[in-house]
């Protein structure tokens, strides 16, 4: 805590003048603990002084900077994702990361040293779901690029309505499960062709587009001004929330035991927190009424066979049909 306080304090100071009123307020320490850590920065060499008086305050001597760590633009790029190493490698970024890696750990002392590394040998991250895969992205390299140089995008991407051809402008990219995103804004003019069938989304000329989709990409050497007001994670933010309120088309009634209100997670957290705002009490025989969001209805019978004899579905009735029907062709297939 200390030490990133320290640090806090030193890229203040290097700002211009500060008074220990005022690093008090911001750090949420007491002035004494200030004092106390401006002792231990002089002890470490720092150049600190103290300028008394009302309009006094503490500074760094003139000329005096924090030692550089001689990381070049790439190396920053990829120590900022260096919790996602196997997305670094895909990015093209790994030799860069491992460089950075070192000539920071040439800036520090033995302690921190052994002590990064008794981290990194006890916790690991990995962003790929269980049973899930990384999915490959071999476009991803010249995406990226454009991403960070914001030259426009032409490419043919496989969506819902089929392959379309289109020009984007790439804002930016997000990894979800392994799984590679790209947030990107069609052109106005490509805004107009695309008319009255399409989501809101597209209209309003930002969307999200699945890179394992592209089948062709090229970089142009046109380039584009980025939107002024552009939250990369707060676009994403509601882009999921849009698709997960949009992905549910119906509801289903059901009669669930116990064991199926313990099991109803499978089919995912929205249906499980649904089934638990709307259960009634149950009744003489342990089971409790819910209502459920579903998408499809062939969707819901698949996924609601994986219960067994803890769910029973109530409505609508064409996916009670449809559960009985799929229940007869089992049967008739061990028969």
């Amino acid at each position: 805590m200390r030490a990133s306080r320290l640090l806090s304090i030193l890229m203040r100071l290097q700002k211009g003048q500060v008074t220990a009123e005022q690093l008090s307020a911001t750090l949420e320490v007491s002035v004494r603990t200030i004092y106390r850590d401006m002792d231990h920065l002089s002890f470490a060499g720092v150049p600190v002084y103290a300028d008394r008086g009302r309009a006094g305050g503490f500074q760094l001597l003139d000329g005096w900077t924090m030692p550089p760590t001689g990381l070049t633009g790439i190396e920053t790029e990829a120590l900022l994702l260096s919790g996602l190493p196997d997305q670094v490698r895909q990015l093209g970024l790994h030799a860069a990361m491992l460089s950075g890696q070192d000539k920071i750990m040439e800036t520090l002392p033995e302690s921190q040293r052994e002590f990064i590394g008794k981290i990194s040998n006890r916790v690991h991250v990995d962003p790929v779901s269980w049973f899930g895969k990384e999915e490959p992205a071999d476009k991803l390299h010249d995406i990226a690029d454009a991403v960070w140089n914001c030259r426009r995008l032409s490419c043919h991407y496989e969506s819902w309505r089929g392959v379309v051809e289109r020009t984007i402008n790439p804002l930016g990219l997000v990894v979800k499960g392994g799984t590679w995103y790209l947030a990107g804004e069609v052109t106005r003019d490509e805004r107009r062709e695309v008319g009255k069938d399409v989501t809101k989304e597209i209209k309003e000329g930002q969307r999200i587009y699945r890179v394992t989709k592209f089948q062709e990409i090229k970089v142009l050497k046109e380039t584009f001004s980025r939107p002024k007001i552009f939250d990369l994670a707060e676009f994403w933010r509601q882009s999921v929330k849009r698709y997960e309120a949009n992905i549910y088309r119906t509801t289903a009634k059901l009669k669930l035991s116990a064991e199926g209100l313990r099991q109803i997670h499978k089919l995912g957290d929205p249906v499980a927190k649904a089934a638990e705002l709307s259960k009634s009490g149950s009744d003489a025989e342990g089971y409790f009424n819910v209502t459920i969001p579903i998408e499809t209805l062939d969707q819901a019978c698949s996924d609601l066979l994986r219960l067994g004899s803890s769910c029973q579905i109530l409505e609508p009735r064409e996916l009670v049909e449809r559960v009985k029907l799929a229940l007869r062709n089992m049967c008739d297939l061990y028969r």
